[in-house]
């Protein structure tokens, strides 16, 4: 019965067809399904630079080290010379792989497994950053300026505060060095400058510095990678996302692997 209705071709909204708005062009439907069929799929990141968080690292017997991770911008494929931020190690990809499968490259969304050569499992760990060591490679960050809405927080928070910060797949306390601004959360107008502390359902500009390595984007230029959960006292305390980086130069080691491909290109 649902099934006739919606297949149905009478319109209904007094006879006028309903609309919908998109960049590509508006588009009038007469059923659900209509709507349904002519929903646009997501673009895929594949022209920005490769950014791909590692969530384990593997070390299999006759293959070697096998980081994984999913892509989530750019493209990964088997040969290319990869750098991991925050150390800045580079070596070349010897394979790429999904569910058992070999493959001639990796777009976002993939959850792959990729065998590095000359890296010892011990240099890698989850929370690192795989890129593109020719095309904008990921460092270490030194601070980041982001915007952070408080949530729920028992206190006030505080110039000093370092709570874990959850990022991509980074699990890493980060400290709230200077709260900036405090800004109106729906239209991001100043409400007062260089607040002494902030409370929940306040939104503010905060200065933030990790404490260990950690490799992270703003979010205007890799989404993925430029937003993260503040956790305290085992639950979210408050969201935020990542306006500006300042990174740090670290030269790390680059492999015998690395630079042969290198020299081959």
């Amino acid at each position: 019965m649902v099934t006739t209705c919606l297949r149905s071709q009478t319109t209904c909204h007094g006879g006028r067809r309903p609309k919908v708005e998109r960049k590509s062009g508006n588009y009038e439907f007469e059923t659900l399904f209509d709507a349904l069929d002519n929903i646009e799929p997501p673009t895929r990141p594949l022209d920005k630079a490769l950014r791909l968080p590692l969530q384990d690292v593997y070390k299999i017997g006759g293959i070697g080290t096998v980081p994984v991770g999913r892509v989530e911008t750019g493209i990964l494929k088997p040969g290319m010379v990869v750098t991991f931020a925050p150390t800045g190690v580079t070596t070349e990809v010897k394979s790429v792989e999904m569910h058992h499968e070999a493959l001639t490259e990796a777009v976002p969304g993939d959850n792959v497994g990729f065998n590095v050569k000359n890296v010892a499992v011990k240099d890698l760990k989850r929370g690192f950053v795989a890129s593109d060591s020719k095309n904008d490679p990921a460092k270490e960050v030194q601070d980041f300026i982001a915007q952070v809405i408080v949530l729920n927080h028992p206190g006030q928070i505080q110039a000093g505060y370092s709570p874990v910060l959850d990022c991509h797949t980074a699990h890493i306390a980060c400290k709230f060095a200077e709260l900036q601004t405090k800004i109106d959360r729906r239209t991001g107008k100043e409400l007062e400058a260089g607040p002494k502390f902030v409370k929940s359902g306040d939104s503010c500009i905060v200065k933030m510095v990790p404490s260990k390595p950690m490799c992270v984007e703003s979010f205007q230029k890799y989404p993925p990678l430029g937003r993260f959960a503040v956790r305290d006292m085992k639950q979210t305390v408050a969201v935020g996302v990542i306006k500006d980086v300042t990174r740090k130069e670290v030269s790390g080691k680059t492999t015998k692997a690395a630079e042969k491909a290198l020299k081959k290109k």
